[in-house]
């Protein structure tokens, strides 16, 4: 190695590492390849110390060079400042010159520089007027060129030179010429439309993916993005059209369709987006290779192939109402959640396609651009938000909400034609419920007819709920509310009227009771003990009814409570859908008239609106006092004739009658106006004392308990004092009892208690029929009678009272009945009509009134 050529590596070597030990050893180390041969490293030494040498020579002599130039030009230094100096103060004198002399022209310099600044804008706006002719001198062989790049089927260039002159229109804004250029170019772009159409629909249909996404770019670059779309999407949606225009369906309103291939409208919409969702897994593939926004371009085919229906979505549900009528809640609940599985699916395929797009540049089709902007940066968003999507809501409450899907509000268009029905989901719910509802007619064995009546109208209130949760999504919760209520009470109000217009059998064809014997002896016939046993069983009927409607408004107010978290979960979260069904749905239905006040406000409580109790009560004190009619039915036999009896209108010397106790007629004469008690209301008070024998029969059967606050006549204060505290629970009033609806009551009753409530409301039902009935029916009275009738109402005060009941209405006709002449005639003077009794025994004693 000669050393003379290593100097200027040695000079750079020595510039980029300072430190002379590690510049040696680096140099040691790249010309000895082997560190452990000594022979090479010596030989490297010696080429490398002759080059230190001449480089060290050569370095002193280029310092001294510089020292002699340096020293040479020192005795200039004073000279060049002095010189620079004089420079300065040059240039001051003149720049004060001039500024003197601007100061003095200053009015014709300020135009002159306005005029260079005018001149200026002319001349650059001359240049980019010269430049925007440029561009638009093609324009006058645009067509030509166009024309001639057709005809040799140069569609790609000849698009190029229409995008180019579609950006020079602007060119032509606001002159004369612009129309006729813009109606050139779109004529010019239906030229190219004509000629790719037919090769682009072999294309498409070919499934030519390549050339599909060639002819796009085309499209694109004439504006005419849209017009692709359409071709494409007209391909592809052709079967789906052809198989829904040729459904046979057999409700779908045409009454000639009854080919054996018929099918129901639900049953074809399952088969039909069937198809559709293999068409779109196929699709996704070529969407994705074509266009430049796959997911978009797919569910913009969804939607357009939803919109081209013929008949239209909305006219075959017309139809369908039309058909079933009343029923129709069921085939629109079919046919929704038919389409709420086809938009899930489809939903998934579009998350999929999300997931697997390329990235394509896209070009220009002619749309708006910010729209297009927006699209792509919702597109952006969806991406960032995709992990999240698929992230469900940490609840574990049944209903949950959760974050799927592919973010795009693309099914709204899907689920609209249900819109209309879901608003109207409680008149619709309303129809079927009472469609549906039991006949109501009595049979043989009434209480048996009524069991089967509650099993079937509870089971249809059951079912409502799973069509609500499947129709409205909770949504129409509160108008289901209102549906059940006029359904059960409609079906109360139904069961009341027939057991108004029931009688029980009138011969003795129904078997009596094993405790029929021990009444024997007493006045009921085997007519009044069928008709108690009866009545009995329809009492026992109506607890089975009150316990069902209990089991029922726990199901209900479970479902109001699920719907109640899956709302507060979409509060939380409004970008969330429900499991099986998509945000669509949910958007729809939060935007319609379901989602109420009245709704959250249920919600919010969980607390189902009263309303059923009272007519249920009503029901119950029906079949109590149909109850009570039929054991007193011998009492009310005796006092048949007890108003038209002669005896109130004897006089004193009337002649002798029998009279005798126990019921039995006795052989002694007394006279006539006796203080025995007459023979009809003596056996009416004895048969009021043989009551509690009726009581014995049922002293092992609870069904008298039920519902007994509704007796007639009935005092609170009596229950609560013979209410019979369940062990571990304090002692509770009635009206509580009455306030759980949700389970049953806290306290019982014991089999006296049951009877003394029962007795006591039996006599005060007797004393009110013969005090409201009975006695203001006797037309006249003398005195004979009214003492008669005194000594009457004396001996049924007595037996009243001997069973633990007051009656003020009786004692105020035993104390009117008893007044002599004087007192009754001067008492009838002052009256003023606000006590009714004394009126009507004025009138039955032929007193003057006031």
């Amino acid at each position: 190695m000669d050393p003379g050529d290593a100097q200027p590596d040695f000079f750079r070597s020595l510039d980029s590492d300072t430190d002379p030990v590690s510049w040696i050893n680096n140099l040691l180390q790249n010309g000895a390849r082997e560190p452990s041969d000594l022979n090479s490293l010596e030989k490297h030494l010696n080429n490398i110390i002759p080059a230190l040498e001449v480089a060290s020579e050569d370095l002193s002599l280029h310092i001294e060079r510089l020292i002699e130039e340096i020293s040479r030009s020192a005795s200039r230094l004073p000279y060049d400042l002095h010189f620079m100096r004089d420079g300065a103060l040059s240039v001051q004198i003149a720049l004060n010159s001039l500024t003197n002399r601007s100061t003095s022209f200053s009015p014709q310099s300020s135009a002159t520089l306005d005029r260079l600044h005018s001149l200026d804008i002319v001349k650059r706006h001359m240049e980019l007027a010269r430049d925007v002719l440029r561009e638009a001198e093609s324009w006058s062989t645009l067509e030509s060129e166009v024309s001639s790049l057709l005809s040799e089927q140069n569609y790609e260039k000849a698009a190029e030179k229409l995008s180019e002159a579609n950006k020079s229109m602007i060119v032509f804004q606001n002159t004369p010429e612009y129309e006729a250029r813009r109606a050139l170019m779109i004529s010019l772009q239906n030229q190219l439309e004509a000629s790719l159409s037919s090769a682009l629909i072999a294309a498409i249909n070919s499934h030519e993916i390549a050339l599909c996404r060639h002819y796009y770019t085309i499209f694109g670059n004439i504006q005419r993005g849209s017009e692709f779309r359409a071709y494409y999407f007209g391909s592809r949606r052709s079967s789906l059209i052809t198989t829904w225009q040729d459904a046979q369906l057999s409700d779908a309103g045409d009454s000639s369709v009854s080919l054996p291939a018929a099918r129901q409208t639900s049953d074809f919409l399952t088969a039909f987006f069937a198809d559709f969702l293999t068409m779109l897994n196929s699709e996704r593939a070529s969407t994705s290779a074509i266009f430049p926004d796959p997911q978009l371009t797919l569910s913009s085919f969804i939607t357009s192939t939803f919109s081209t229906l013929q008949p239209t979505f909305t006219e075959r549900l017309s139809a369908l109402c039309d058909h079933h009528g009343p029923a129709v809640l069921i085939e629109l609940i079919a046919s929704f959640q038919a389409t709420e599985k086809f938009a899930v699916a489809a939903d998934k395929i579009l998350e999929r396609t999300e997931a697997s797009t390329p990235s394509l540049s896209p070009p220009s089709d002619g749309t708006n651009s910010e729209s297009t902007s927006k699209s792509f940066r919702r597109r952006s968003s969806h991406s960032r938000l995709s992990i999240s999507r698929r992230m469900s809501l940490s609840s574990s409450a049944t209903g949950a909400l959760q974050l799927l899907g592919s973010g795009l509000d693309w099914d709204t268009e899907v689920y609209e034609p249900f819109l209309e029905y879901q608003v109207s989901y409680g008149a619709l719910e309303t129809k079927l419920l009472f469609s549906s509802l039991p006949d109501s007619s009595l049979q043989a064995e009434p209480a048996r007819g009524l069991r089967e009546r509650t099993l079937d109208v509870f089971s249809l209130a059951e079912e409502s709920l799973s069509r609500m949760q499947a129709f409205t999504h909770g949504y129409g919760a509160a108008v289901l509310v209102s549906s059940l209520d006029d359904f059960l009470a409609a079906f109360i109000d139904s069961s009341r009227a027939s057991f108004v217009s029931f009688m029980p059998a009138s011969t003795a064809s129904v078997v009596a009771g094993s405790g029929a014997e021990d009444l024997a002896d007493l006045d009921y016939t085997f007519e009044d003990y069928s008709a108690i046993q009866v009545w009995l069983h329809l009492l026992e009927s109506l607890r089975g009814v009150r316990d069902r409607l209990s089991v029922f408004e726990s199901q209900l107010r479970g479902t109001l409570l699920q719907v109640s978290i899956a709302f507060r979960a979409h509060a939380h979260d409004p970008r969330a859908s429900l499991p099986g069904t998509t945000r669509g749905a949910l958007q729809l239905l939060s935007q319609s008239t379901l989602n109420s006040h009245h709704l959250h406000d249920l919600l919010d409580s969980v607390q189902l609106p009263e309303g059923r109790q009272p007519t249920q009560d009503l029901l119950a004190s029906l079949v109590q006092t149909s109850l009570q009619g039929a054991m007193l039915s011998p009492l009310h036999k005796s006092l048949a004739n007890y108003a038209s009896s002669p005896l109130w209108t004897a006089s004193s010397q009337g002649a002798p009658r029998r009279v005798g106790g126990g019921g039995a007629t006795s052989d002694a004469a007394v006279p006539t106006f006796s203080l025995s008690p007459s023979e009809a209301m003596q056996r009416a008070a004895e048969g009021l004392l043989n009551l509690p024998r009726l009581f014995e029969v049922y002293a092992d059967d609870d069904v008298l308990s039920f519902s007994i606050e509704t007796l007639p006549h009935v005092d609170s204060a009596l229950l609560e004092s013979l209410t019979e505290p369940t062990v571990g629970e304090p002692p509770s009033s009635i009206h509580a009892r009455r306030a759980s609806i949700a389970r049953p009551p806290t306290s019982a009753f014991t089999p006296e208690a049951i009877a003394s409530v029962w007795l006591s409301s039996l006599s005060l039902s007797l004393l009110e029929h013969v005090t409201e009935k009975v006695l203001p029916s006797i037309g006249s009275l003398t005195s004979a009678g009214a003492a008669q009738l005194s000594s009457d109402l004396g001996y049924l005060g007595n037996i009243v009272n001997a069973v633990g009941v007051e009656s003020k209405e009786l004692g105020r006709w035993m104390e009117v009945v008893g007044m002599d002449e004087d007192t009754g005639k001067t008492t009838a003077l002052e009256v003023d009509g606000s006590d009714p009794i004394l009126v009507v025994v004025a009138k039955m004693r032929g007193w003057t009134l006031a």
